[in-house]
């Protein structure tokens, strides 16, 4: 009788949190030709203030193991009108850069997740809502999860 129960309430749980996200998916318009919508929806923490959330735009590609590679491009953060949430694009992804190591041409490629360039481009842990990113169609959007430790030091004056 307790399983039943325990079921019927994580069920509830699950279709009050699917119905409240879908009610906040209203106010992101489906992703245009060429692009794809990607959508996050976080899970509720105690302290959401100490935690941020780097969004990552990247594709597969085949390339040698000794290079540093990054595409050219840029998310893009803008407010929904009369919603006040974010949503973020990266409208295209530029050329394919990286480092000139000299790599035996006989090695063969292997296939890495190359990224945008640049600083980790970090959000606000937010639970209540989902993080919407539009990216195009041969790319995909990844994420990571930043934490702060609960430690911290003096600065001395100087």
């Amino acid at each position: 009788m307790k399983t039943t129960y325990s079921i019927a309430v994580v069920f509830v749980f699950v279709t009050v949190f699917v119905i409240h996200a879908a009610d906040h998916m209203k106010a992101f318009p489906v992703a245009e030709e060429g692009m794809t919508r990607c959508v996050l929806a976080l899970p509720k923490l105690e302290d959401e203030s100490a935690r941020r959330v780097e969004l990552i735009v990247g594709k597969n590609a085949q390339v040698d193991e000794q290079n540093t590679y990054f595409f050219g491009g840029k998310i893009e953060r803008s407010v929904i009108q009369g919603w006040g949430y974010s949503q973020y694009t990266v409208s295209k992804l530029g050329p394919m850069a990286g480092t000139l190591i000299a790599v035996d041409p006989n090695v063969p490629k292997v296939d890495r997740f190359i990224t945008l360039g640049g600083e980790p481009y970090l959000i606000r842990y937010n639970s209540r809502l989902p993080i919407v990113v539009y990216v195009p169609n041969d790319a995909e959007a990844r994420y990571r999860i930043w934490s702060a430790g609960n430690e911290n030091n003096k600065i001395d004056k100087g």
